[in-house]
C-alpha cells in the first residue's frame, strides 16, 4: 500500500503542475475514500464543505462491511503548495462508530477478540489534494486516538479519495459577496429610514 500512496502523491505533484492553468477550486465536493491499515481495508463515503478561505469541514462515513464501521468528523486548514489548485491540509476532529477490538493478554500470549464495540475517538489528518477539471483527488494519513471501546487504542490510515467538486469556488465566492452586499444595503437603509423618523419626530 505504501508504494501506491507514493506513487499517488507524485502523480498529484505533477498534476500539479498541468492545473496551474486547467485545474478549479472547490467549494463543495463528495465521493468516495479508500482507507487502508494494518486491520484492513475500508471503503467511505466523504464529504468536504469549505467554510472559508483555507478552511474545509469534512465529514467521513466508512465501513470493511464487516466488523467495523466509523463516522468522522474533521476541521482542516487547507494551504497551497504549487498554485490554489494543489494543497496540503492538516487538521483533527473526533469519531464514532461499531468497531472490533483486540486485546492482548500478555501471560499466556493470546488475543481476545471482541465485536459490535461502540467507539469514541479523537481524528487527526494531513494530506495532498489535487482539483482538475471538475474532480477532487487527494491522498492522507488519518490517525486515530481511540478513547472508549476499543484495542489497540491508537491505529493510523492511509486514504485515497476521488471527489466530484458539487460548488466550485468561485460560485461560493460570489455568492458570499452577494450575501454580504444585501446585509451592507439592509443596514443602510434601515439607519436612513431611522434618520429620517428622528427628524419627523422632532417636528412640532
Amino acid at each position: 500500500m505504501l508504494k501506491y500512496t507514493l506513487t499517488a502523491v507524485l502523480t498529484l505533484l505533477l498534476l500539479g503542475c498541468y492545473g496551474l492553468t486547467y485545474g478549479q477550486s472547490y467549494g463543495t465536493s463528495a465521493g468516495l475514500r479508500l482507507g487502508n491499515n494494518d486491520q484492513g481495508r475500508m471503503l467511505g463515503f466523504t464529504v468536504q464543505q469549505r467554510l472559508k478561505k483555507g478552511v474545509t469541514l469534512e465529514g467521513i462515513v466508512q465501513s470493511d462491511f464487516s466488523y467495523n464501521t466509523t463516522i468522522h468528523a474533521l476541521l482542516e486548514r487547507h494551504r497551497p503548495l504549487l498554485s490554489k489548485r494543489l494543497n496540503y491540509y492538516y487538521g483533527a476532529g473526533a469519531s464514532v462508530g461499531r468497531e472490533e477490538s483486540r486485546e492482548k493478554v500478555s501471560e499466556n500470549m493470546q488475543i481476545i477478540r471482541t465485536y459490535g464495540n461502540n467507539t469514541l475517538g479523537v481524528d487527526f489528518i494531513a494530506g495532498v489534494e489535487l482539483t482538475l477539471l471538475g474532480v477532487n483527488f487527494s491522498v492522507d494519513y488519518k490517525p486515530n486516538v481511540n478513547i472508549v471501546g476499543r484495542q489497540p487504542w491508537y491505529s493510523g490510515q492511509v486514504g485515497i479519495s476521488v471527489r466530484s467538486v458539487l460548488v466550485k469556488g468561485n460560485k461560493q465566492n460570489k455568492k458570499r459577496r452577494q450575501k454580504a452586499r444585501m446585509k451592507r444595503k439592509r443596514n443602510s437603509d434601515g439607519f436612513f429610514h431611522n434618520l429620517i423618523d428622528s427628524f419627523k419626530k422632532k417636528k412640532p
